[in-house]
């Protein structure tokens, strides 16, 4: 959804109530730096709310722009919190990264009066460190399945509710649209470039089968069994006809690009999506729809979306905490949910804003998509903690190693196990 006037009503009323978070202005101003993401309109909402912050406290932010790719990400911020550089105050991170980077952020309770009680209580749970609260959720994630639904009603076909309804249909509606000449036409595109977007979509087949979440909470190594190997055998057969062989570079932001120009028939991608493929200009306004993502087979398939969402967390190297903590708890307060919202298409951390006409309005998926997030499955960030970077590397190498044919999905992951069992010193970790 483009920025319009509804959003431009609600960005009024987030100023009004953006009082709350300062009432005085200081008699010097300073400046808070914030590192934001800039996948679909992320960057854009971080500047406006940022914005908003700044006018109401008199201080100025810099909002530094940060790589798309996560892996990218993450490496930029060890290196500065390594450092102990007070560079920028404020930083976004993924929902795994509290158990990473949590030793280097202060304990934001002491200035949030009590707004965190509004959150999810397992995100709240997830950035709690050592009984501290290491940050506040923006908005929450989890991985969903959309569709061309002029091209599934053209040819008769239903909304597939497990991965082989969907291989099936896609090659049913690639085949059919090549031979009347849309030769540019793929069945499914994802993220299958080596990186974390990858750990997240074979999380998503795997644990859809029946086969474990790579690392179990207790930390047992799981991942080496005969039905994570089917689904990484499933993935791979995409490759052979139904995915682009670029689609092995591909991150969030590639994929959107092929899906919303009209060049796919599915597309696995996080929320943020939807909004973009319903902007004025887009190739496929009107003709997409959202749904969760499909399920293993019987007896033990089921739906599984990975766990995703953002969060702001303030630095312990910061010269300006009590200020960049003000500015974390306006930008994750109720009133700029609304806004990630309802111009990003970002799903709130915050129940409450399920029931909200207007957001239900702008993005109609949200209330009926609820039970993919309150139910998504978690990367195994916390059995693994700090090594869960070494732990996502060697999956996603394993699982690109199979998608690429330079293994077999059950080598790939009697290799990883051994690795896995290496680096956890038989579990332990």
């Amino acid at each position: 959804m483009a920025w319009n006037a509804a959003c431009g009503t609600a960005f009024a009323a987030l100023l009004t109530i953006a009082g709350v978070a300062a009432t005085s202005r200081p008699a010097q101003a300073d400046t808070v730096s914030i590192a934001c993401g800039a996948v679909g309109q992320e960057l854009d909402v971080c500047r406006k709310l940022s914005d908003a912050w700044a006018r109401n406290t008199g201080n100025s932010v810099n909002v530094v722009s940060t790589p798309n790719s996560t892996t990218e990400r993450l490496a930029l911020y060890q290196q500065l919190l390594a450092a102990g550089s007070p560079d920028i105050d404020v930083f976004e991170i993924d929902v795994i990264w509290p158990g990473i980077l949590g030793s280097h952020f202060i304990d934001l309770a002491p200035y949030t009066k009590g707004a965190e009680k509004d959150a999810f209580p397992a995100i709240l749970e997830n950035n709690t460190r050592d009984g501290k609260l290491v940050a506040m959720p923006i908005y929450t994630d989890a991985g969903l399945l959309y569709y061309r639904k002029d091209l599934l009603e053209r040819y008769g076909e239903a909304v597939p509710a497990t991965w082989e309804a969907l291989t099936t249909t896609a090659r049913k509606i690639q085949d059919g649209e090549r031979r009347a000449g849309q030769a540019g036409l793929w069945g499914i595109v994802f993220q299958a470039k080596a990186y974390e977007g990858l750990t997240c979509d074979a999380l998503e087949w795997i644990a859809s089968y029946g086969g474990g979440t790579v690392v179990a909470p207790d930390g047992k190594i799981t991942i080496d069994n005969p039905r994570a190997a089917q689904a990484l055998d499933m993935a791979a057969g995409w490759m052979k006809d139904l995915a682009p062989q670029g689609v092995l570079n591909y991150s969030e932001e590639e994929t959107r690009g092929v899906f919303q120009s009209g060049h796919a028939v599915f597309m696995r991608n996080w929320p943020y999506a939807w909004p973009l493929s319903q902007s004025e200009g887009s190739p496929v306004k009107g003709k997409v729809g959202v749904t969760v993502l499909p399920a293993g087979p019987a007896p033990d398939g089921r739906h599984a979306a990975a766990l995703g969402g953002w969060q702001f967390a303030v630095s312990r190297y910061s010269k300006h905490q009590a200020l960049a903590a003000d500015l974390v708890v306006f930008m994750t307060s109720k009133a700029s949910a609304r806004q990630w919202a309802l111009q990003g298409g970002y799903f709130p951390a915050i129940p409450a804003l399920y029931q909200d006409p207007e957001l239900l309005a702008a993005n109609p998926f949200f209330k009926d998509l609820l039970p993919a997030f309150t139910s998504a499955v978690a990367r195994p960030s916390t059995a693994t903690g700090g090594k869960y970077n070494q732990v996502s590397d060697a999956f996603w190498n394993a699982v690109s190693d199979t998608l690429t044919g330079k293994a077999t999905a059950k080598d790939s992951l009697a290799s990883l196990q051994a690795r896995l069992n290496r680096l956890s010193r038989g579990g332990r970790w």
